[in-house]
Formats: C-alpha cells, structure tokens, sequence
C-alpha cells in the first residue's frame, strides 16, 4: 500500500486545516534517506514556489530521484512556467473551449481557479480535469480570453497559502477527494496493504463485468488485503495513488482505456489489460500475422488492402463464399459480416474501407457454438461454450434498438477438448502473460482459434458458473503476487 506525504514550508502553514502525521516540512522530506520498502511512496508537492532552484522545485527533483510519484512533477514545473512549452500541449483544446465558453461574453476576461482538477463553477469541470491531465499541479490559476477563438493566455502554480477562506475550503474538498486518506482528522487508516484501481464505464452497453462481477472482485480483493476502488475516465490524474490497474471496460487503442494503460505502466503499477497486450489484441491483422508467424492453429485468412481489387479477385477464386469479413478492431461481433457473393462482397467491402485501409477475410467455420478459455498468467481459468443467435451464425446479434446473444454453457477447463484448450493456451503466449479471452471453433477434432481478447468477459453468473468465487479469487491472488513482487523491484 503507498504512503502519500504532503510536504510544505512550514507546519504552521497547515494550521487552518486539520493536522495530520503525513503533513512534513521541506526541511523533514530532505533528511529523509530511506523509506520503508513495504511502501510506494506518493509526495503532493505543496511548497509555496516552485520557481528554478527553490524549495518547491528541489522537492519535486528529489522526489523523481528517489523513484516516489510526486505531483507536480518537474517536467510540468518546467512546462507550466514557460508559455511557448504549455501551449505546444494545449493547441488541441480548440474545440473544448469553444463547447465550455458558448455564451460567455467575448469581451470579457476569464479567470478561474482548478483544485486538483476541479473548479466551483461547474461548466468549467471539463477543462479543468484535462487540464490537470496534463499538467498535474495541486492549485494552478486558468486564464481564458477571446481574441479570434477563446484561448488559454495564461496557467500559473499557485501556493494554498495565498488563498483566502473562501478558497482555502475548496482547495481542502478538492485535496480529500483527490487523496482521501491523506488528512481528514479522525479518519482510521486502512489495513489493506495495497491499492487497486478497477477502470469501469457505469454507461457502457456491454461491460466486460456486469456489477455482480465488480462486487465479487472488490470484497475477495478485500479479504486478501488489497482496497478496492472503481474508477472512471475522469480519474486518470488519480492513477499514481494506486498499486495497480484492472481495466473492466472495454478497450481499444485510439481511447481513454489505453491512455490509462500506458499512464499506469509508465507510474510502475501493475497494470491488466497491459498496453502491449492491448496494441496486440484490439487489431486482427496484428494476429493474423502473429499466428501465421507462430503457427497458431487458425481458420485460413486473408488481408484486404483498399484499392486493389486484385485481393477480392483472389479471395474469390481461393475461398469462394461464404467468407467473412471483419474491420481490425472490431469487438462483440461489431464490423464483422458474412458474403454469399461477388456482389455481396464489392458492397460490404466498400462498405467497412470506410472505417479502415485493411480488412480480413476469413474462410467461414460453421459451428453451433465458438469455445472461450479464460486465461491468465498462461493458466486456462475457464472453458465457456457460447452458443449462436437462433437463427443467425454468431454468438451477437445487433440490431436497431437491441442486442440479441446466445445461450451458453460453463464447465470446467478439464472437460474442453485437449486441442481447444492447446490452441488457446499457444495463441495467448504468442501475446503476453496478461488476462485473456481466447475465442476457438473446434470441427472435426481440431481448434482453430479465431482471435485472443485483452479484456475477456467476466460476468457474475456466465464464466464464474462453475468455479464461483474462486474464478474471482484466482484473479485477485495473481494480482497480489504481481503487486508484491513490483514493490520488492521483482
């Protein structure tokens, strides 16, 4: 579990709040040669300058030094301080100013204080929290003006200690909500020796858990000693309080769930789904090729490049029809379509080059149902049969107002046949150590796997059907050795 540090000038600066042994000096945080191994170690910078060489800006230097996450870092006291370097990271805010400041008098100049990312007007909140997204700084001083688009003049560090009461109430709200266990007086400190962030998206149509799943990980995750919190897209500044990173929503590479991946892999949390396991997952020409290269057991398939019909000519004459037709980072049986023929094949095709230069064909497997082995650290975890739409050749069937799917079957990973649970296990090696959903059609005794998942099902009541609270439980232990082994630098 970390151990969060608010380092200031002085302790009698901290009088109007409440007091808190975590509460240290400058002074007290320079002294300090060594901290105790069993805890990662998180510093809010809270020095009243941090100008070039001051107090504020050593704090943060040797915070970096001594390998502890410290808000700000020295790369934003150096951008933030320096006009021409922020605004090379704000040119693309364009747009969100322009939402944020529609009917706001253009003659008038806006400023606008941010709390960790929080500001007391809410039409603000949006730009503050991306704001703090990239510039991670405790209090920072927003100023807005139209000239011929609203524009961000200026962004300045400002010290709590230059607050008045009024402010001084919302810099404590913003700093207990940001860093919970940091100060409130009377609060108990948790037992639980590490910190867990579960990623979610509370409006997401199909959820990789459903919330009898979430409640599952969070009270086993509890019993094994590791605190368990749900988080959502606008915690991303929040990611360096925790230990590690479990993303239950689902992912794809242009998206906030890959931000949050690479931002966590880069703070030294452990992190499932990875980013590379991700990168590798989300995109079927990626493991087409992959499988190909490592002779992965998979159905006969094919790249399509936009603009040479010589590829539909030759999909044709050596797979014929029906052959199937996916987008790359299609998910839940989104983008993927069936061709009877030629024509079927110019339309559909045309159709999805919108969304990318290349396509995959796939020689068309029917099967009632397509096989899913959960896997996690190269370990089959479970064995799922997903049986098709009645009627229609996939597990999903997606129309206008809803989504149908198929029943399904859970057992134990003993009773899949040997070759499905081979193909599975050597396809998700090709990619990673990490939680993986591999989908495989078995015919006439042989798997073929059709794709590998980084951010598989795991629902309450389908894939935990047969080993209950142990499939969770199986989880959560891998990510506490995993976490164990990152503080000890394992």
């Amino acid at each position: 579990m970390a151990r969060t540090l608010l380092v200031v000038d002085s302790l009698e600066d901290w009088s109007p709040y409440y007091p808190s042994d975590q509460v240290i000096t400058f002074e007290t945080y320079l002294a300090t040669e060594k901290e105790d191994s069993e805890h990662r170690v998180r510093v809010i910078n809270l020095c009243s300058s941090y100008s070039y060489l001051s107090d504020g800006y050593y704090c943060s230097l040797l915070a970096e030094a001594r390998g502890h996450h410290v808000i700000p870092s020295v790369k934003v006291l150096n951008d933030i301080g320096k006009k021409s370097l922020y605004q090379l990271q704000i040119e693309d805010l364009s747009d969100t100013l322009t939402r944020v400041l529609k009917g706001q008098n253009k003659k008038n100049e806006i400023k606008l204080l941010s709390y960790f990312g929080t500001t007391q007007n809410p039409d603000f909140e949006d730009l503050a929290r991306l704001l703090f997204e990239r510039f991670s700084c405790p209090i920072m001083a927003i100023t807005l003006r139209f000239e011929q688009q609203w524009e961000i003049t200026d962004l300045q560090a400002v010290s709590y200690r230059n607050l008045d009461e009024e402010n001084e109430s919302l810099f404590a709200s913003a700093l207990d909500k940001f860093s919970k266990k940091v100060w409130r007086k009377g609060r108990t400190r948790k037992v639980a020796r590490y910190d867990l962030a579960i990623l979610v998206n509370p409006a997401e149509a199909l959820p990789p858990s459903n919330r009898g799943a979430l409640k599952k990980f969070i009270s086993i995750g509890r019993e094994l000693g590791i605190e368990i919190e749900l988080i959502t897209q606008q915690h991303y500044a929040r990611l360096p309080e925790f230990d590690g990173l479990f993303i239950r929503e689902t992912t794809a590479i242009d998206h906030h769930t890959y931000r949050f991946a690479k931002k966590a892999e880069a703070e030294g949390l452990v992190v499932i789904d990875d980013p590379t396991s991700i990168l590798r997952c989300t995109n079927k020409v990626y493991l087409a090729d992959l499988f190909r290269t490592h002779r992965v057991p998979s159905p006969k398939t094919w790249i399509l490049h936009k603009g040479n019909s010589q590829h539909l000519d030759q999909l044709e004459a050596k797979a014929g029809f029906p052959v199937v037709i996916k987008i790359p980072d299609g998910s839940f049986s989104k983008g993927i379509v069936k061709v009877q023929n030629r024509a079927e094949l110019d339309s559909k095709v045309a159709e999805l080059f919108k969304q990318s230069a290349l396509l995959l064909a796939q020689e068309f497997l029917y099967t009632d149902f397509d096989w899913r082995i959960g896997v996690f650290n190269n370990k089959a975890l479970y064995a799922c049969r997903y049986y098709m739409v009645k009627n229609h050749w996939q597990i999903y069937r997606h129309g206008e107002k809803r989504t149908d799917s198929g029943h399904f079957e859970t057992m134990p990973t003993f009773e899949a046949p040997k070759s499905v649970l081979d193909a599975a296990l050597k396809a998700s090696q090709t990619i990673g150590n990490g939680l993986y959903g591999v989908d495989v059609k078995e015919k006439d005794g042989k798997g073929y796997v059709i794709e590998v998942n980084d951010n598989p099902n795991i629902d309450r009541g389908i894939e935990d059907k047969y080993l209950g609270d142990e499939l969770y439980r199986q989880i959560m232990v891998e990510m506490l050795r995993r976490m164990e082994n990152n503080s000890k630098g394992i």
